[in-house]
C-alpha cells in the first residue's frame, strides 16, 4: 500500500506528469534567501508524495525534452533560447504568443456574447461563521454563460468576502470567480486560509514570477506550481547561464510592478493545432502538448506579457498580492531525468498580507532549527551515503526510535486481533502482471534478471497478501483477518526525489490489510479510527477525516459503490457523534477501484501531513480470485440463509463485472487521471478474467490501511513535531549520570547498571569536564532527565534530577530514592506518557 500522501493542487499540466510530480516539487521547508549555486538536481520532494495511481498513471515515456515533434518543428520556430535582453523590447516568441491568445480570445468572447443566457438556480454555501455555525444558504438569481461566483460577493457580508480566493461549484470543482456559470449549480467561497486557497494564490504568484522571467531574460519557461510553503518557477536561460543572487531584486521589482498592475488572469480553451502554434517555440511546452493534453485541446491562462499552459484556476487579478519574495533558487532537471536539459529553479512566497509575510518568515526560521537532517545529525540519528542513495543508514539512536515505535504497534496490534507476517522481498514479476502494476510501475521498481526470469523488489505489500490469503481454503470464519506487515519496501524514486528520510528508496510501513465480508465494512472502519485515535493521541497529533466517494471513472457496479460509501459514512458519523470532530466529504476523489478515507494529522507548527489512508479495494480479489466459503457451504444441505448469500453474492457479482465494464469505457479515459488508474486495472485484466464463483462462495473485500505510514517519513515527523525532545518512551537518551567527584564514579556506575538492568537508556559522563559543562552537554543533546551523584545522594542511595522540560530543577534539582526514580521511570516508559515528568 503506497500510504505517502500526495498531492501536488492541481494546476498547470505540467504538475500533471508523473516525473514532474516525482522529481520536480520543492522543499516543504524552504529556506530564506539561500544561493546554492552548484545544486545538481531538484532540492527536494514536497511532504505530500504522489499516489501510487498518480505514479501508474505516466510510465511510457515519450522522447527527451531535447527532440521536439516533427508537428512542432513545421508549424513553429526552432525550440532555441531566445538571446537575452533583460530591460529591452519583448522577444519575438512572447509577441507571435500573445497575439494568436488575443485573436482567440476575440472569437471565444464573441461566440459566449452570441449564446443564449437562460435564467439558472444558483445557491451559494458561506460556510460556517466564527463560532461554527453554519450560515443559511442563499439563493441568488442568475443567468448562464454570464453570471458570476465573483459578481454575487457583493450579497455576502465582508467577513466572508474579504478573504476570498476562488469558488467551488457543487463542492467539487474550483472555479475562477470572474468565470461565467454553466448551468445551475451551488457555490461556495474558498479563502486563502484554506489549503486550496493558498495552493490557488502561490499558483497564480507563480505565474507572475514566470511574466517576470520572461521579461528579465528571455527565458523558455517549463513548469511552476505551488508547493507546500509557496511556489517555483523552472526555465531555461539563455546560453545556459544560470540565476544568480543579484537577479533577485531585479525580479522582485518587476513582480511589484505587476501586482500595482493589477493584471487580470484571462483563461481561454485552445485546441491542439493552435496550441502548437502558440508554444511551438519551447520544447518544454511541446512536451507537455504532446504527452500530457486530450485530443480536444485545453486551457491557457494569459495576465500581463504571459500566456502559459495551465488548468487554472486563478485569483481575479495580481491586485491581490500584497507581498512577494524569492526565497532561493537552485539547479534542477526537466522531468527531473538527470539525462535530460539542466535547468533553473526560483523559489518564491506571496501572500495577500504584509502581517502574513513575517508570520511565514517566523514559521521558516523554527522550521529551519527544527529541521529533521539537522537534528537527525546533531543526536546521530541516521546519515545517507552517495554510496546508497535514498536508503537510511539509521544509527543506534535512531534504531531506538524505530524500535520503540514498532514495539508499540506491536502492542496495539495484539489487542486488536492482528496477525502479523512476513513476506517476500523479491517477487518474479509476473504477480506485479497480474495485480496490474508492472505495465505501468515497473520503471519504478528495482528489477533484476535471475536464472532467465524477471524479478522485482517489492515497492508494496499488497500483492503479496493476497497471495497469502489465498494459499489455502478460506472460511468466513476466519474474518474479518487483519494481516500487519512491517517488511521492506523498495521504490526507484529519481535521484532528484530524495530528501532526508521524507523521500527515500528504502523504507518499511506499518502495513496491514484487512479481509473481510462486505457486512464487516462498518466494524472494521470503526476498529481502525480508534486504532487512529489511540496512535496519534500518544504523539499529540489533532487528525481530520475526509471521505472520497466515488469518482466519474470507475470499476464494479453503482450499488457495490453505495453500500460501500454508505458503510463508511456510518462509521465516519458514529466516530464524529462520539466527540470526536466533524469529517469533511470530498466527492469523486475516490479510487477507481474504491472508496477512500484520508487522515491528515497536524504538527506542532500547525503544518498537515497525510501519513495514513484507508481505502477499500473491490478489485485486487477479484484479480488474485480471492475468495472464502460462506456460512452457506458449511451448513446442512437443503438450507439456505437467503440473507447472507444475497448480500455476498451481490457483492461479488459486481465485482466479476468489473473488468468488462472498464474495457468498454476505456477509449475515453486517456488523460484524466482516475481514468488513467482504471485502464491500468483493466489492461492487466485483459490477458485473464477471474474464474466465477461457486455455490456457497464469496469474495473477500480488501482494506488497505496504515497508520504511520512508512517508518523514515513518520520519524522525519515526529523530529521535527517534537523539536528533538523525545517523550521518555520515545527517547534513545532518557539519562544521563553525571558524578560530582571522581570518588562517587563506583556509585554512578551501580546506578547506570540498575537503570540498564530496568531496560532504561542510561548514559554515565566520567569525563574530565567540570560539572557545569557536562550538564550543559546533556542539556544540549536533550537528555530527558540529569542525575547528578554525590556524597550525599551515594550515602543515602539517592540521585539529584534534573528534568528537561522543568527550569525549576535547572539549577538544583529534587532528591528522590534510587529505587522510587526507577520506579517512577518505569511507569513513564510503559504509560508511554508525553509529558516528561516523574
Amino acid at each position: 500500500m503506497d500510504t505517502q500522501p500526495n498531492g501536488q493542487a492541481a494546476g498547470s499540466y505540467e504538475e500533471r506528469d508523473h516525473l514532474a510530480l516525482r522529481s520536480a516539487v520543492a522543499d516543504p521547508e524552504v529556506e530564506p534567501r539561500v544561493n546554492p549555486q552548484s545544486a545538481p538536481a531538484p532540492t527536494s520532494p514536497t511532504s505530500k508524495r504522489a499516489s501510487l495511481q498518480q505514479l501508474e498513471n505516466a510510465q511510457k515515456k515519450p522522447s527527451k525534452a531535447s527532440k521536439p515533434s516533427s508537428e512542432a518543428s513545421e508549424s513553429s520556430k526552432p525550440s532555441v533560447v531566445p538571446s537575452p535582453a533583460a530591460n529591452g523590447p519583448l522577444p519575438d516568441f512572447i509577441i507571435e504568443r500573445n497575439r494568436l491568445f488575443d485573436d482567440l480570445k476575440r472569437k471565444r468572447d464573441a461566440e459566449i456574447l452570441e449564446k443564449e443566457k437562460p435564467a439558472i438556480n444558483v445557491v451559494l454555501d458561506l460556510g460556517v461563521d466564527s463560532n461554527g455555525i453554519p450560515r443559511p444558504a442563499m439563493p441568488v438569481a442568475a443567468k448562464a454563460w454570464e453570471s458570476t461566483p465573483g459578481s454575487f460577493l457583493r450579497h455576502v457580508a465582508k467577513d466572508v468576502s474579504a478573504d476570498v480566493v476562488i469558488a467551488k461549484v457543487n463542492g467539487k470543482e474550483l472555479w475562477d470567480l470572474d468565470r461565467p456559470l454553466e448551468y445551475e449549480c451551488r457555490v461556495s467561497y474558498i479563502p486563502f486560509s484554506s489549503a486550496e486557497g493558498r495552493n490557488v494564490f502561490w499558483h497564480s504568484s507563480a505565474h507572475v514570477l514566470g511574466e517576470a522571467a520572461e521579461c528579465q531574460y528571455n527565458c523558455l519557461l517549463s513548469h511552476g506550481p505551488p508547493v507546500d510553503q509557496g511556489f517555483f518557477y523552472d526555465m531555461a536561460l539563455p546560453e545556459g547561464q544560470g540565476v544568480k543572487e543579484s537577479d533577485w531584486p531585479p525580479l522582485e521589482n518587476k513582480a511589484s510592478k505587476f501586482f500595482k498592475e493589477k493584471q487580470t488572469f484571462e483563461r481561454l480553451h485552445v485546441s491542439i493545432p493552435d496550441l502548437k502554434k502558440m508554444f511551438g517555440y519551447s520544447k518544454y511546452k511541446m512536451y507537455y502538448i504532446d504527452n500530457l493534453l486530450p485530443p480536444e485541446g485545453s486551457t491557457v491562462y494569459k495576465c500581463g506579457t504571459l500566456v502559459d499552459l495551465c488548468l487554472g484556476p486563478h485569483i481575479q487579478n495580481t491586485g491581490k498580492i500584497k507581498t512577494f519574495q524569492i526565497m532561493k533558487n537552485s539547479s534542477c532537471y526537466f522531468r527531473g531525468d538527470k539525462d535530460d536539459d539542466s535547468l533553473q529553479r526560483i523559489y518564491g512566497v506571496a501572500f495577500p498580507d504584509k502581517k502574513l509575510m513575517a508570520e511565514h518568515k517566523k514559521f521558516l526560521e523554527e522550521a529551519k532549527e527544527r529541521d529533521h537532517r539537522k537534528i537527525g545529525t546533531e543526536q546521530e540519528l541516521f546519515f545517507f551515503d552517495d554510496l546508497s542513495p535514498g536508503c537510511c543508514f539509521m544509527l543506534p539512536n535512531g534504531t531506538l526510535i524505530f524500535n520503540a515505535i514498532q514495539k508499540m504497534l506491536r502492542t496495539e496490534y495484539h489487542k486488536r486481533g492482528y496477525q502479523e507476517v512476513q513476506s517476500p522481498n523479491m517477487y518474479d514479476a509476473e504477480l506485479w502482471k497480474r495485480s496490474g502494476h508492472w505495465q505501468h510501475y515497473s520503471e519504478d521498481m528495482f528489477s533484476l534478471d535471475v536464472e532467465k526470469r524477471k524479478w522485482a523488489l517489492k515497492p508494496m505489500n499488497c500483492p503479496g497478501h493476497c497471495i497469502m490469503f489465498g494459499h489455502r481454503e478460506r472460511s468466513y470464519r476466519e474474518l474479518p483477518l487483519r494481516m500487519a506487515d512491517f517488511g521492506v519496501l523498495h521504490r526507484n524514486e529519481a535521484s532528484g526525489a530524495l530528501h532526508g528520510m521524507t523521500r527515500v528508496r528504502k523504507f518499511q510501513q506499518d502495513d496491514c490489510h484487512h479481509f473481510c465480508t462486505q457486512d464487516q465494512i462498518t466494524s472494521e472502519i470503526e476498529g481502525l479510527f480508534d486504532l487512529l485515535k489511540s496512535v496519534y493521541g500518544l504523539f499529540g497529533f489533532p487528525f481530520k477525516l475526509k471521505l472520497s466517494t466515488r469518482p466519474d471513472k470507475y470499476l464494479g457496479d453503482i450499488e457495490t459503490w453505495d453500500v460501500a460509501e454508505a458503510k463508511l459514512k456510518e462509521a465516519l458519523d458514529g466516530f464524529a457523534a462520539a466527540g470526536n470532530g466533524q469529517w469533511e466529504l470530498n466527492e469523486g476523489d475516490g479510487a477507481f477501484y474504491g472508496p477512500k478515507i484520508d487522515i491528515t494529522i497536524s504538527d506542532a507548527l500547525k503544518r498537515e501531513f497525510q501519513c495514513a489512508t484507508i481505502q477499500l479495494d473491490f478489485q485486487l480479489p477479484q484479480r488474485f480470485e480471492l475468495e472464502y466459503m460462506t456460512d452457506q457451504q458449511t451448513s446442512s444441505k437443503g438450507k439456505e440463509d437467503n440473507a447472507s448469500k444475497g448480500k455476498d453474492d451481490d457483492a461479488s457479482k459486481g465485482k466479476d463485472d468489473n473488468a468488462s465494464k472498464g474495457k468498454d469505457d476505456n477509449a475515453s479515459k486517456g488523460k484524466d487521471d482516475n481514468a488513467s488508474k482504471a485502464a491500468t486495472e483493466m489492461n492487466a485484466s485483459e490477458s485473464k478474467q477471474p474464474r466465477a464463483l461457486g455455490p456457497g462462495r464469496a469474495r473477500p473485500v480488501m482494506i488497505h490501511r496504515a497508520i504511520i505510514g512508512s517508518f523514515e517519513r513518520f520519524m522525519a515527523i515526529l523530529t521535527e513535531h517534537f523539536g528533538g525532545k523525545w517523550p521518555f518512551w520515545l527517547s534513545p537518551r532518557q539519562v544521563l549520570i553525571i558524578p560530582v567527584t571522581p570518588a562517587v564514579n563506583g556509585y554512578a556506575e551501580e546506578v547506570q547498571r540498575l537503570l540498564r538492568s530496568n531496560k532504561l537508556f542510561a548514559d554515565l559522563d566520567l569525563s574530565g569536564n567540570t560539572m557545569p559543562k557536562k550538564i550543559r552537554t546533556g542539556q544540549l543533546q536533550q537528555y530527558n532527565f540529569t542525575f547528578v551523584v554525590g556524597a550525599q545522594e551515594r550515602d543515602s542511595r539517592s540521585v539529584n534530577i534534573r528534568n528537561r522540560d522543568d527550569k525549576d530543577t535547572q539549577a538544583k534539582g529534587d532528591l528522590v530514592a534510587l529505587d522510587e526514580v526507577i520506579s517512577q521511570l518505569k511507569a513513564l516508559k510503559k504509560e508511554r506518557r508525553l509529558i516528561n515528568r516523574i
